[in-house]
């Protein structure tokens, strides 16, 4: 088994129109939906800023430009069974490609070859069964104006 660890995140919210760009997946352990934007590790060496724009090109094919930093959260979680701790840089930036605000869904791929799909959601998508995460996300996006 794995020594527990502490993982350094970027994550970019991609806010449009009151609506924010997430993954939606479930956690059958914990019987619930979770929301999570996109993003990833930060490797060794790299700066948050430059994880965020790797992931969005690794995963989805598409540059980014205007990347602001709106917060640093820390994430205490379990999920599928396993405690996670997380440290994360929270960020806002823009599309390079206009016409992605006007596709519903995207659709990306994992390093390790493993799709998936990323939609718009508005506040009214989260709540408790269906947490938008990492924990306090939510209200820092709420308090930088770009939720409901």
């Amino acid at each position: 088994m794995a020594e527990p660890r502490i993982r350094a995140l970027a994550l970019c919210v991609f806010h449009h129109q009151g609506k924010i760009l997430v993954h939606q997946f479930d956690d059958p352990h914990e019987q619930q939906t979770v929301f999570r934007p996109v993003g990833g590790g930060i490797e060794f060496g790299e700066r948050s800023d430059q994880a965020i724009r790797r992931e969005v090109e690794e995963e989805l094919g598409l540059s980014i430009s205007q990347l602001r930093l709106l917060g640093t959260l820390e994430n205490l979680f379990t999920y599928l069974g396993q405690p996670g701790h997380e440290i994360v840089q929270v960020y806002d930036a823009r599309f390079d490609d206009a016409s992605v605000y006007s596709r519903g869904q995207l659709h990306g791929e994992e390093t390790d070859g493993m799709g998936f799909t990323v939609s718009w959601h508005d506040s009214s998508s989260f709540g408790p069964q269906a947490p938008l995460v990492p924990q306090g996300l939510e209200q820092l996006l709420k308090q930088a104006g770009l939720l409901d």
